[in-house]
């Protein structure tokens, strides 16, 4: 594996709460079938998928989302028409038709989903763009191709992290995707997903780590009085920026309200880290000096590669 690929700290042990409130078996049973019935009555409507009206995706979506026993809210502004940029935080499988309720759009996915029974065939047959991330080379070819679908006038979904967090905490938005919005001269529409329960924050529907999809599904379905939010922001109209890095902060702060900053679970522990102090100080010798601008060079490349941008 690469090791420019984005990760998240967060981990079904350390994250996702075991305590709450469940519902029935017999009722998670039902809600578990449903959902399946549901996904799969889309999947068998894939060769066909592209003449169906938008407002029958929007409508399959949402009976997705309602099927597994989880209320649906969605705030703020409409989407426009023509070609747009959708940009959200990532925590759920439950994202993905939770922003398609929104404007459907194709989804950049990454590559491994290709061979995912069901959501694999569901995901390559409504026309979705695959990123192979073990393969920084293959970058520039995806930013282009992003590009063209919006170019001619589509709606891409993306989420700029590139890993599921658990929802009590967010990853920074990599820029590459941007540029495809910079390139195409398209607006960027910033969308926030929460979970909850009781009004609190939930992490029963992060699917993060080693968790399979069918665990985190029953998981969703088991959990009574669970909220999807999805909070439309303003767009961000092309040209209001003139770099790929300003527009993926004014997008995260549009999603999160917040400027960007590298956020940390708190269930997650962070290794203090010791500083020996030496009570003599050595002289440093000039073949010394060297080396250490040799490296302090040779670092300063290595994070301004393409892969810290991506």
């Amino acid at each position: 594996m690469s090791v420019w690929l984005p990760s998240a700290p967060c981990t079904p042990r350390s994250c996702i709460e075991s305590k709450g409130s469940f519902t029935a078996v017999p009722r998670a049973v039902l809600r578990f079938v449903t959902v399946l019935v549901v996904v799969a009555a889309g999947a068998a409507l894939t060769p066909v998928g592209k003449r169906i009206p938008a407002v029958a995706v929007r409508w399959w979506c949402r009976t997705i989302v309602r099927s597994a026993g989880i209320r649906l809210r969605i705030t703020g502004t409409t989407t426009p028409t023509g070609g747009l940029l959708l940009v959200a935080n990532h925590i759920s499988w439950l994202d993905i038709p939770l922003l398609a309720a929104v404007r459907p759009a194709r989804m950049l996915a990454k590559a491994e989903i290709r061979h995912w029974p069901v959501a694999g065939t569901l995901t390559a047959g409504s026309g979705a763009l695959f990123i192979d991330r073990d393969r920084l080379r293959a970058l520039p070819e995806t930013v282009a191709s992003i590009a063209g679908a919006l170019r001619a006038g589509g709606a891409v979904a993306v989420f700029p992290e590139g890993s599921t967090w658990c929802g009590r905490a967010q990853g920074h938005f990599r820029r590459a995707v941007f540029q495809a919005a910079l390139d195409a001269g398209v607006p960027v529409q910033p969308v926030g997903l929460h979970y909850l329960t009781d009004g609190a924050a939930s992490t029963a529907p992060a699917f993060v780590g080693s968790d399979s999809l069918l665990t985190s599904v029953w998981r969703v379905v088991s959990t009574r009085g669970l909220v999807a939010e999805v909070e439309v922001g303003p767009t961000i109209a092309p040209g209001s920026h003139p770099d790929r890095r300003s527009l993926a902060h004014a997008a995260q702060t549009g999603v999160t309200g917040r400027p960007p900053h590298q956020d940390h679970c708190t269930s997650v522990a962070q290794t203090p880290v010791k500083i020996r102090r030496t009570a003599r100080r050595r002289p440093v010798s000039v073949a010394s000096m060297r080396i250490i601008r040799h490296t302090g060079t040779a670092t300063a490349r290595a994070t301004s590669s393409p892969a810290a941008d991506a």
